[in-house]
């Protein structure tokens, strides 16, 4: 734009632009332009993990593979490891601690084999979960797509390590008298429902340790005193008959405890409903409900802040 000055000069100036003054929230809003990286709804981040459905089952199942790649038994190593921690547990505190007293020998070693599994199956998906994210950094800040993508696989990989170990615990079972019967496919929505807890579990800690990594170190202290405090080795009533009442019903009614009464229930012939607490299903329902959706919804809060910093 030009004018003629009172002296005969042109001057020039320049045109208003129409987006003078606007905020650069103003600007973005004009123009359609949205944050990269921001938190989608949360309807919206279901459906695109949804659609990462693909991605997540091929992720855990490389993960699996993986893991016991360097060594000579391979895959073989799901199913050692729990056995060994088992016959560990078994000689320190079966046979030197008398720990199964209270019930037979033909009860007492499927309920620690049982015992063993099933908690190795929520430990295992805590200690991957923790790592899920600080541990992936390179895929988080290469890549987009839903973070809870990596806490979910390494849950299912968990998972699928459990049901690969899976025919070894009905052997023992077996092994010891408590043949296959209605009750085993208790299991089921017994698994189910524990599977949805360690997913819930492991998007918690996996927010947790993206913001503090040193928690990672923390997480083998926490974990072993859970397994002491869940009645992994010992019957809790028995070991807590001359305790207050109190503190065997807190011990019994935590998490981990309340599925690995499911399953010795549903496995063990020796192992009725009278060693469970009362409404145990309710319980594992709502444990699992409440830290799935829970641990999703806390995960998902701090959706945009993942691989920044």
């Amino acid at each position: 734009m030009s004018e003629t000055t009172h002296d005969g000069t042109v001057a020039t100036t320049t045109p208003v632009s129409p987006d003078e003054g606007l905020t650069p929230a103003r600007l973005a809003a004009k123009y359609g332009l949205s944050v990269s990286g921001a938190r989608p709804s949360l309807v919206e981040y279901v459906r695109q993990l949804w659609g990462r459905r693909h991605f997540i089952l091929a992720f855990s199942q490389a993960k699996l593979t993986a893991q016991y790649s360097q060594a000579k038994l391979g895959q073989l190593w799901q199913v050692a490891t729990p056995l060994l921690n088992a016959l560990v547990y078994f000689t320190i505190f079966g046979l030197i601690l008398n720990a199964g007293r209270g019930m037979p020998k033909d009860v007492y070693i499927p309920f620690l084999v049982t015992g063993v599994f099933v908690f190795t199956f929520t430990q295992s998906s805590a200690m991957a979960g923790v790592r899920a994210i600080s541990g992936n950094l390179g895929l988080v800040r290469a890549l987009h797509f839903p973070r809870a993508s990596l806490p979910i696989s390494f849950a299912l990989q968990q998972l699928q390590q459990l049901l690969a170990s899976m025919i070894v615990l009905f052997a023992v079972a077996v092994g010891f008298g408590s043949y296959p019967t209605l009750s085993w496919l208790l299991i089921v929505p017994a698994l189910a429902l524990q599977f949805l807890f360690n997913m819930g579990l492991a998007l918690i800690v996996a927010r947790m340790g993206a913001k503090t990594p040193d928690l990672a170190q923390l997480m083998p202290f926490i974990m072993r005193t859970w397994m002491y405090a869940s009645g992994v080795m010992f019957s809790i009533p028995i070991m807590l008959e001359d305790k207050p009442a109190w503190i065997a019903d807190v011990l019994q009614w935590n998490p981990a405890a309340v599925y690995m009464d499911l399953m010795r229930f549903a496995l063990i012939d020796g192992y009725g409903s009278e060693n469970l607490p009362p409404h145990v299903w309710a319980a594992a329902l709502g444990w699992a409900v409440l830290v799935a959706v829970g641990g999703f919804v806390y995960f998902w809060k701090a959706e945009e802040r993942y691989g920044r910093g």
